[in-house]
């Protein structure tokens, strides 16, 4: 098990690589990122489509323009303007979420474990495996990348093999997660610990009670 010491952060005076799906993924080798991926119907289309839209809208307005590559480069060179971005979007994104929406599988002991064992599979040897939880639709990470390691190759078989799992053990086929997933680059200790509280607190903010979600903690 990885304790506080096991994670780097992310340092902007090194080389970082910017891929784009619907998301943006900055990678940068060796360094910790808070994860969130989240079940296919965790959040209905119209308020998705309506979230990319005021997004893009409100982007456009700060003369950034959300299709190009470097969109989110142009963000950060404003730590107000990043601020005030999260506020408005990310953390709402969260709360869509939090609402349980959807038909909540992970709530199932069972199918959540899939989850928790397929996140510590590799850990320590192709990361150091964080804080997470598991909400009925959707899961929290906190993850240190080793070696090679990238971040959305990682959550790509995170998904597919617990997708194909729970699948299986509901005797059906299809999507199971959204294609994409959040990843942020953790830019300190008292970012990461931010982190490990928005963790910890996530289950009591969504009225979850015990048995309704997987969470690991390294706080003490």
């Amino acid at each position: 098990m990885a304790d506080h010491l096991d994670f780097e952060f992310y340092d902007k005076s090194q080389d970082v690589r910017i891929t784009h799906g619907h998301l943006p993924h900055w990678f940068q080798p060796g360094v910790t990122y808070f994860v969130t991926f989240r079940t296919e119907d965790s959040v209905p289309q119209d308020l998705v489509r309506t979230w990319y839209r005021d997004r893009d809208f409100w982007l456009r307005r700060h003369n950034i323009d959300p299709r190009s590559k470097g969109w989110k480069a142009q963000l950060r060179a404003s730590a107000d303007l990043e601020r005030e971005y999260h506020r408005r979007f990310t953390s709402k994104f969260m709360e869509y979420l939090d609402r349980g929406l959807g038909e909540c599988p992970l709530r199932d002991p069972q199918l959540a474990g899939i989850v928790a064992g397929s996140l510590a599979h590799f850990d320590g040897e192709r990361y150091h495996l964080g804080d997470y939880v598991v909400m009925p639709n959707h899961v929290h990470v906190l993850v240190c990348l080793l070696g090679t390691t990238e971040i959305e190759k990682l959550c790509k078989s995170w998904k597919h093999f617990t997708a194909t799992q729970i699948n299986r053990l509901l005797g059906r086929d299809g999507r199971f997660w959204q294609e994409e997933s959040f990843d942020h680059l953790v830019r300190g200790p008292d970012q990461f610990e931010l982190f490990q509280r928005y963790i910890a607190e996530n289950p009591r903010k969504a009225n979850l009670v015990e048995g309704e979600y997987l969470l690991r903690t390294l706080r003490t």
